[in-house]
Order: structure tokens, then C-alpha cells, then sequence
């Protein structure tokens, strides 16, 4: 198994162990929460390509399986079956935008120095964020997107939370941490910095402190995602990074969330 295909199991298997109810669709599965409906990463159409969907039913499958919500999201990691079906899903409406899978190749970082922390801790700087981003977010959107992290433990069997503090303790930047040391593989995801601490090395120190996390607990293969184009992807690189792969995003919006 390559380590894109190690990266493409991982995120299925997550996807599905997070979800609060599971469909499951010809060649892809609905993975669903209604405690937090207004998170588009919470609730959203998996392709998985086995058995081969048929493309032109696709739309329909999703219509079905996310009818309670007003918006649609589907992700295809393989890029065939993504080039298959982004005709249907185009014309049904939705737009597509692309998420790159970085592999780590470098060393492994020789310090770290940030701490593991729980919800609680990282609430206040995470709904800043979000109003940030959304500002036109209603209150129960905002609390969705930040709740949600309450449902990552279900997705591995180690999940943690890492945070960058400041001289006086505060919350500075921010990451989760997935570990499957029986396969050998961990998820770097959700990697934030808050505003007043850009540019402060707040965001290396828990990228460092979650590469030697992940080599500490027999996880070699070491992956996170980020969107085309963006310019994470080159501080990425510089750290380390490398894209083995893409994962084709279509979504359909109705409404605000996240």
C-alpha cells in the first residue's frame, strides 16, 4: 500500500468512526451528525470508489442521504472516480475545489514545546477565529464549528489536542493530532494560529511538537491536508512536506456554516 492510498484509508476510517450515523451508499457512505448540522466536515458524502459509483445517480444518493440539511458536500480522495463524477455533481450545481495530502519527508523536529490540551482550553481562541472568517456567522453556527472537536475522539483510537502558549499562558496556535501507531500512520489536522501571534513561530512549535508525537508513537507515515493554491502549502514544504495526492471537494451551499 502506497502511502497516499495509507492517507486515503485513514481519512475514510476516521470519517466514518466521527460520524454519529452512518449510510451506506453504492461506492461511498453519508457520514452524519445532527448534533453538530451545521458543520460541512461533520456531515458530508464520502466516495470511496469500491464498488464504483454510477455517476449520473450520484447527486440523487446525496440529495437522499443530506435531505434534512440545506447544503450538500461530497469528497472523492481517487482521482478517477472524482473525474467521473464531477459532471453530474457540475451540473447539479455544486462548485468543486481541490485539497492537496502532504506526506512529512523530513527529519524528525529536534524540539517541539507545545502542550496537549483539552476542549475547554481552546474554546474562546477557536470561536474568535470563527468570527472572524464567518462574521456574518449566526451564534449557533459558531458554536457548531467550535463543539465539533467534541466528536474527533471517536475518529482514532489516540486523539489529541496540541497547543503554542504565550509568555502569560494564552492560547496562541493550535493543531489535532491523529495517531493509529497499528498502522502507522497519523493525521495532522486543523493547524490554526490566532491572530495577534501570525509570524511569532507559535504554528512551527505544534507542527514540531506533533511530528515528534507521531515518531514517539510508531507513526512513521505523517500527513495533513491543505487547500490548492493556498499558501500554507509552501510553508508546509518548507517544513518537511511533500503532496503525494489530491481529494476533489464538491459542495453545494445554502446556507452559512463551516
Amino acid at each position: 500500500m502506497t502511502d497516499l492510498q495509507r492517507a486515503y484509508a485513514f481519512l475514510a476510517d476516521f470519517t466514518r468512526r466521527q460520524a454519529e450515523r452512518v449510510l451506506d451508499l453504492p461506492g461511498a457512505f453519508a457520514a452524519l451528525d445532527d448534533t453538530f448540522r451545521h458543520s460541512h466536515g461533520n456531515n458530508l458524502v464520502l466516495v470511496t470508489g469500491t464498488p464504483s459509483p454510477d455517476p449520473a445517480a450520484l447527486p440523487a444518493f446525496v440529495d437522499e442521504a443530506m435531505s434534512h440539511l440545506p447544503f450538500r458536500v461530497v469528497s472523492i480522495p481517487d482521482a478517477t472516480t472524482a473525474a467521473v463524477c464531477a459532471g453530474p455533481l457540475l451540473e447539479a450545481g455544486y462548485t468543486r475545489s481541490t485539497v492537496v495530502v502532504m506526506r512529512h519527508r523530513g527529519p524528525v523536529p529536534a524540539e517541539g514545546g507545545a502542550r496537549e490540551v483539552d476542549l475547554p482550553a481552546l474554546r474562546e481562541p477557536m470561536a474568535e477565529i470563527w468570527r472572524h472568517f464567518l462574521p456574518n456567522a449566526s451564534d449557533e453556527v459558531i458554536r457548531n464549528l467550535v463543539e465539533r472537536r467534541a466528536a474527533r475522539p471517536r475518529g482514532a483510537d489516540d486523539v489529541r489536542f496540541l497547543a503554542s502558549h504565550d509568555v502569560f499562558g494564552q492560547v496562541a496556535s493550535w493543531a489535532d493530532l491523529y495517531l493509529d501507531p497499528a498502522s502507522g500512520v497519523a493525521q495532522i489536522e486543523d493547524l490554526i494560529t490566532a491572530g495577534p501571534y501570525l509570524k511569532q513561530g507559535h504554528a512551527g512549535v505544534v507542527l514540531d511538537t506533533a511530528l515528534r508525537i507521531a515518531a514517539a508513537e510508531g507513526c512513521p507515515t505523517v500527513f495533513l491536508t491543505a487547500l490548492k493554491d493556498d499558501w500554507p502549502i509552501e510553508w508546509y514544504a518548507r517544513r518537511g512536506f511533500e503532496s503525494i495526492g489530491e481529494i476533489a471537494c464538491f459542495e453545494l451551499l445554502q446556507t452559512e456554516a463551516g
